[in-house]
């Protein structure tokens, strides 16, 4: 079977392991600072790195804090923009047009897997 990601993985966790229509964070990779956050709605999950493209910061308020609450929206924690969970555009916000960096993954063994240099 051919992989998408032809290096070495890091296993983030099973889909089924984040609410549907909800977030989950996970920490920098070994050597890095900024970690990533993944999103699920129904079957599909984006990875994106948990860094607002404005100024960088992580976008959780609080750990696994990603989302609106009504689970529309990606919110960022600093100035409230408001992003797109299907590709990461900032729709609103000091970063309006601007997209979260989005993290090649595939799912191996029913686990979601990251490049193991994701987010460095």
């Amino acid at each position: 079977m051919r992989t998408l990601i032809d290096e070495e993985v890091r296993a983030l966790c099973k889909p089924e392991e984040i609410p549907d229509g909800d977030a989950v964070g996970f920490p920098p990779a070994p050597g890095g600072f900024t970690g990533l956050m993944a999103v699920r709605q129904g079957d599909k999950v984006i990875v994106y790195l948990n860094s607002c493209p404005h100024i960088g910061t992580p976008l959780d308020w609080m750990p696994n804090r990603f989302m609106s609450n009504d689970k529309q929206f990606i919110i960022c924690a600093t100035h409230g923009a408001e992003f797109a969970v299907s590709n990461g555009e900032c729709l609103k916000g000091p970063c309006k047009g601007d997209y979260l960096e989005t993290i090649a993954h595939e799912m191996r063994d029913g686990i979601i897997c990251v490049p193991a240099n994701a987010g460095l």
